[in-house]
């Protein structure tokens, strides 16, 4: 079965072009402003290497959209914001003295704050608020290049006000941005179940229905798991969607995963929770991860432990990590020599190490097996 890949989505492709003319808009004004003040502009030479490298990075930007139709890459946006961060702190050297807080446009104008809203936009209000502080930090060092030494209550408030809005647009950006990307995700999940449901129907349900109806009698575990998988690719393929920043909590989804592994082998699975502080929500990744690495080891205990019961426990730590393990009271085995449960453990420790978290297997003959999990929210 093949399955299509989505191009960027339409809307994020809207965005970076929106971000394009903001570019070329700002920096025509800009070169407005020095045409207008030439009487101003102590150094004309300066002026134009200041507007050339900004028109350098706008025409980049104008061909990485164009040709790519993708975010800029960080390095691109790195540069973006050092340029603006030049032009508000060399434009100062650029006018003549008393140019600073005298009321009138300045060389930069509003271009700086397009890498701001870029850095937001791409790479989140974590990038984008320290970008737009740092940026806003440039009119402080541009007022000192043009003679300010010394400032009083006004332009202090001026110079801060500024650092904040700038810190403020780089993580409302990021904001949008994130709010952006997690409608996309949901629009294309949608559209790729859709596409699998319609492979899927005329197949794999069908098949899995006609096996239900002919093992009723012959064989009830075979038509069980015939139907609750039949029910389970259903919910995955007409239930809700649960985007990467939705509401997908760990101690649910735990419960799910033990609940569907021991399904098929009529093991009982206690779950006990510790709810003080396991109510806080780890990323997609992180969730996702746990509840592979529970299901894994439940269905071992299922296949290999000959246990009459398994307990799940979850537990959120005085560090914030949350601790995890699934105990069966079976067999064990001597976990210095191979066993089945060495292929449980290989896939458990890359399930935890790519969700950035970490595993370990314990277990001595007669005594049970225990698999422990340690997540980092």
């Amino acid at each position: 079965m093949t399955m299509a890949v989505a191009a960027y989505a339409p809307t994020s492709r809207s965005v970076l072009r929106g971000l394009v003319v903001l570019r070329w808009a700002t920096w025509l004004w800009s070169v407005g402003v020095v045409l207008v003040g030439a009487d101003r502009v102590a150094r004309p030479w300066l002026a134009a290497l200041l507007l050339s490298a900004a028109l350098a990075v706008t025409v980049a930007g104008t061909r990485a959209v164009s040709r790519r139709g993708r975010p800029s890459p960080p390095w691109f946006v790195g540069v973006e914001v050092a340029v603006g961060f030049g032009l508000l702190a060399l434009e100062g050297f650029a006018f003549e003295a008393g140019q600073a807080f005298a009321g009138r446009q300045g060389l930069a104008g509003g271009w700086p704050m397009v890498g701001v809203l870029t850095a937001g936009l791409t790479l989140g209000s974590r990038v984008g608020a320290p970008a737009g502080a740092l940026v806003g930090l440039g009119r402080l060092v541009g007022a000192w290049a043009n003679g300010v030494r010394g400032f009083d209550g006004d332009q202090v408030a001026s110079l801060l006000a500024t650092v904040a809005f700038y810190a403020l647009y780089g993580a409302v950006a990021g904001w949008v941005g994130g709010l952006l990307r997690q409608a996309e995700e949901e629009v294309a999940t949608t559209r790729a179940r859709d596409e699998v449901a319609r492979t899927l129907h005329d197949g794999v349900l069908q098949t899995l229905a006609l096996v239900e109806r002919r093992t009723a009698v012959s064989d009830p575990v075979l038509a069980r798991l015939a139907r609750d998988t039949d029910r389970d690719l259903r919910s995955f393929l007409y239930g809700p969607v649960v985007s990467a920043a939705g509401p997908r909590q760990l101690v649910p989804s735990l419960r799910e995963a033990a609940r569907r592994a021991a399904r098929p082998f009529d093991l009982d699975v206690t779950v006990s929770v510790v709810e003080d502080g396991v109510r806080q929500r780890l990323g997609e990744a992180g969730v996702l991860a746990a509840a592979g690495a529970v299901a894994e080891a439940v269905t071992n205990v299922g296949k290999h432990a000959r246990a009459t019961r398994a307990v799940l426990f979850v537990e959120a730590q005085e560090d914030g990590v949350v601790f995890v393990s699934v105990r069966d009271d079976g067999v064990g085995f001597d976990a210095g020599q191979p066993s089945p449960g060495q292929g449980l453990a290989r896939s458990v420790f890359g399930r935890m190490a790519e969700a950035g978290g970490r595993a370990e297997v314990a277990s001595t003959p007669g005594e049970g097996t225990e698999v422990r999990l340690w997540l980092v929210p």
